[in-house]
């Protein structure tokens, strides 16, 4: 790689920018996590994280990664030989359910394109049809990461509702908490399932489940075996602020930077900031004449657009390109779509300015690479920024 002045673009969708101001607040000095002060700082952050979910509920903090969320939300809820249904939206969608099938669960998979979310109408047919309550959860993925697809969570809940069904609604949000619109209690969702390192804007090594009144009186019969992600003494400390083991500290200065950031912004200006990013974005993809993966306008993210180079190129050699000549890094495509996308990620600590000059790397790049690079698409995209 030649050498480049300058700070790295790094616009994959995750693990995202980090604020200056959450770093330096991680590098405070590290204080007794049974002390009184950390107490506090527990107490504070398990109460102000809530607004981001959506919810009063409880939030649990692991010191984790997204997969160990996803394992908590299961092993708490779900007992041995249980039925989930799960839909194909992509590749986190793909392992999530496949983590499933480890514990011994039986999962309903229903096939998807990767290029829509899960389908209202198919959890609404699933649901009417199993009228022995066999299903004991429905797991979706809000915002697939290796999509760029946003599935419409407020229509699965009526569909659960309509067809009169007791399953849990389990929903992973790694990709989308603090940056597309998100509600937890409203939506009647059961565990939600976040991280650290997108919108939170943290480095990696947090993670959380948002949980409501039926899901903890789930817990108390769940059968799957845990310990490190149960939520009976991980609830039983939270009340004085603690964690039943070491929790990861720093991380938590860097979560309370966060969240203020978050606060002082407005989580509504947030979503409309990212809504806003997202369809610039989209407008210079469809000026450079390619196409964005996801099919259903309703399900376009505000996190990150998955781009579909024509058949005979290899997306990957595009991000190498860039990659090797303007220090950007894009997405690169998962399982399937290996080779066959690149991702822009467009979330977190993040502005006009740094849209502007990702999307000028990625036409330029594009150019290098002989794809279509007509200039119009970042004007399209400045032109959208400027409407605003």
């Amino acid at each position: 790689m030649t050498y480049a002045a300058g700070r790295h673009f790094l616009q994959i969708p995750g693990p995202t920018n980090v604020p200056d101001s959450v770093l330096r607040a991680m590098s405070a000095a590290t204080m007794d996590h049974r002390g009184p002060e950390f107490g506090e700082l527990g107490a504070e952050l398990l109460r102000d994280i809530k607004p981001v979910f959506g919810t009063t509920n409880p939030v649990v903090m692991y010191p984790a990664t997204g997969t160990g969320a996803w394992e908590a939300a299961l092993v708490n809820t779900l007992n041995p030989g249980d039925t989930v249904l799960a839909f194909e939206t992509g590749h986190f969608a793909t392992l999530w359910q496949e983590l499933a099938r480890s514990f011994g669960l039986e999962v309903d998979f229903v096939p998807g394109d990767w290029r829509h979310g899960a389908s209202p109408e198919a959890v609404a047919e699933k649901l009417a049809a199993d009228t022995g309550h066999t299903i004991k959860a429905v797991c979706v993925v809000h915002n697939e990461t290796s999509t760029g697809v946003t599935s419409r969570i407020p229509e699965i809940r009526a569909a659960i509702d309509a067809a009169d069904h007791p399953a849990l609604l389990l929903v992973d949000t790694i990709s989308s908490l603090g940056s597309i619109d998100y509600r937890h209690d409203e939506w009647g969702v059961d565990v939600t399932v976040a991280g650290s390192q997108k919108g939170l804007m943290l480095p990696p090594g947090m993670s959380f489940n948002a949980i409501s009144d039926k899901a903890i009186e789930a817990s108390k019969s769940a059968k799957l075996p845990k310990t490190f992600w149960d939520w009976a003494p991980m609830l039983a400390a939270n009340e004085r602020g603690f964690f039943p083991y070491t929790p990861n500290t720093n991380l938590m200065y860097g979560l309370k930077e966060a969240l203020r950031l978050l606060d002082d912004e407005g989580l509504e200006n947030v979503f409309a900031r990212h809504a806003r990013h997202a369809a610039a974005t989209r407008a210079a993809v469809r000026g450079w004449g390619l196409e964005v993966l996801a099919l259903d306008e309703r399900e376009y993210s505000g996190a990150l657009t998955a781009v579909l180079v024509p058949a005979d190129a290899d997306a990957d050699k595009v991000r190498a390109l860039i990659l090797d000549r303007f220090d950007m890094s894009l997405g690169a495509g998962l399982g399937k779509l290996a080779g066959r996308i690149f991702r822009i990620g467009h979330l977190g600590a993040f502005n006009d300015l740094t849209l502007a000059g990702t999307l000028a790397g990625v036409q330029m790049g594009l150019k290098l690479s002989g794809l279509p690079a007509d200039p119009r698409g970042l004007q399209a995209a400045l032109d959208v920024l400027g409407e605003a």
